[in-house]
């Protein structure tokens, strides 16, 4: 049990881990700065709780800060307890979560504190790519605590009481807090992209006990399987009817409809999130073009198009499931990329950060082409050209350069012009180059896709693919690592 006593942060702590898991390291640690009057101050723990347990008997460490000790600022030995954790989270291959509420460097210690700060960086970029980093804001995580939440895998946020910013809405020129809240949880989540999770404290550290359970413990022993009691050939008959949803329509293949999604609230066209199957935990990218609430009702429709932020979402997805070893299922439904000013500024850039990614990442990737999968925005979504293992498609799917009927205007231009019945012409023109050149079974003949799958069977055949490729090796040129 924690020697602290049960302030803020160690009742998250309890409320975060098995019940009497938690043990504490570092418990009489205090700061030892004596400027400006510090003697004087009670600094107990140097206001942070530092320690490990377990999640569902999974080994974990924490640090959570305690607001209620100079505002849960960062100061020397503050730091050097949170790097002392992730010192035996390296040695152990664990992961670390930090829940914090933290008003920054605490400036009577200056240049100590801002030396802690940097250590920190230090710490969580050895660890990235090694151990899962998850980071919970319930109070105030401002400037360099932002930063370091930013490095972190996991980004999860309180949605009313919690800040998060590098500087302060009212720092930002022409802006305040009541004309746009850019440290909100709603303003990271869905405009900055930074947080993964909001909810309430009690939602967000049952969702971090979920992630923990579905993550490996680090990017050599997978720790993530959960014995599968679905069955593996389970036929699922409405899945066409709800691909257009693709968070939908994971979870209907995923065993026991298990679906985690990441950054929902952030370029929702793109879905990022977690499945599993035959046990095994799978990572997930798809197009979504229309998206239900709990009712079933439409909630919004998208463009099936790539955008900016969606590949960038998706990118940093893909790179985590990586580094971890998981597998990376794609659904795909696209035709072409968001054409408007804003997006052309970042479209080129990020559509190749996804294409270098997903024909980077050498873990087994299989991709299934639920609709129109059109032009380079195809090739980006883990085409068979970039490196995908398997491909699947859908009979009714849709592969080539463009729609069909777009096609026939460009390609019988002079025909059209000259024909009495325009339509009649575009018709039948289009057919034929959808038949030649845009089908599924056109692909298919050309080696792009490898089988052509009923909807209903899609759970077990993506299922055998992986099975097929769990010992998959893949050899790649000699470099220190790629610039994109």
């Amino acid at each position: 049990m924690s020697n602290s006593a049960q302030t803020s942060a160690s009742a998250r702590i309890n409320g975060l881990l098995d019940e009497n898991s938690f043990v504490e390291v570092g418990a009489y640690v205090t700061a030892r700065s004596t400027d400006f009057n510090m003697t004087s101050k009670e600094t107990p723990a140097d206001g942070v709780v530092t320690g490990y347990g377990t999640i569902e008997g999974n080994l974990v460490y924490v640090y959570s800060q305690d607001a209620s000790v100079m505002g849960g600022s960062m100061g020397e030995m503050h730091a050097k307890k949170i790097s002392n954790i992730y010192a035996l989270a390296m040695k152990m291959g664990a992961p670390v979560i930090g829940l914090v509420d933290c008003a920054g460097l605490r400036l009577q210690e200056a240049t100590d504190a801002l030396h802690g700060f940097g250590e920190l960086y230090m710490n969580q970029t050895m660890a990235s790519g090694v151990i899962p980093q998850i980071c919970a804001v319930f109070g105030t995580c401002g400037g360099g605590m932002a930063v370091s939440s930013a490095i972190a895998d996991f980004t999860f946020m309180e949605e009313k009481k919690a800040k998060l910013f590098v500087n302060s809405p009212n720092a930002i020129d022409d802006n305040y807090v009541e004309k746009c809240n850019t440290a909100s949880a709603q303003f990271q989540a869905e405009k900055a992209g930074m947080v993964d999770f909001i909810g309430d404290e009690a939602a967000i550290l049952a969702d971090i006990r979920k992630l923990i359970t579905v993550l490996p413990a680090n990017n050599e022993e997978d720790m993530s399987y959960e014995e599968c009691t679905d069955d593996l050939n389970r036929v699922c008959s409405d899945l066409a009817n709800c691909a257009a949803d693709a968070a939908l329509a994971l979870s209907r293949i995923s065993d026991g409809n298990f679906f985690m999604e990441v950054k929902s609230a952030f370029a929702p066209s793109m879905v990022t999130g977690f499945i599993r199957l035959n046990g095994n935990t799978v990572g997930c990218v798809a197009n979504r073009s229309v998206s239900y609430d709990e009712n079933g009702e439409k909630a919004a429709e998208y463009d099936a198009v790539l955008t900016a932020d969606g590949c960038k979402k998706a990118a940093e997805f893909v790179s985590f499931c990586d580094a971890f070893n998981i597998p990376v299922l794609t659904l795909v439904n696209v035709k072409g990329y968001k054409a408007d000013q804003c997006s052309e500024r970042h479209m080129a850039k990020a559509a190749a950060s996804l294409t270098y990614t997903f024909a980077n990442a050498s873990v087994p990737k299989v991709t299934v082409i639920t609709g129109e999968a059109y032009g380079t925005a195809y090739l980006t979504m883990a085409s068979k050209a970039i490196g995908a293992d398997i491909v699947y498609a859908w009979p009714n799917a849709s592969i080539g350069m463009m729609d069909s009927k777009s096609a026939a205007k460009i390609m019988y231009a002079d025909e059209i012009a000259a024909s009495d019945n325009a339509v009649a012409l575009i018709n039948e023109k289009a057919a034929e180059y959808q038949n030649l050149q845009s089908s599924a079974m056109a692909a298919a003949k050309r080696g792009y896709v490898d089988d052509i799958v009923n909807p209903e069977d899609t759970r077990k055949r993506v299922i055998a693919a992986f099975d097929m490729l769990f010992t998959k090796r893949e050899d790649r040129p000699a470099k220190k690592h790629g610039t994109v």
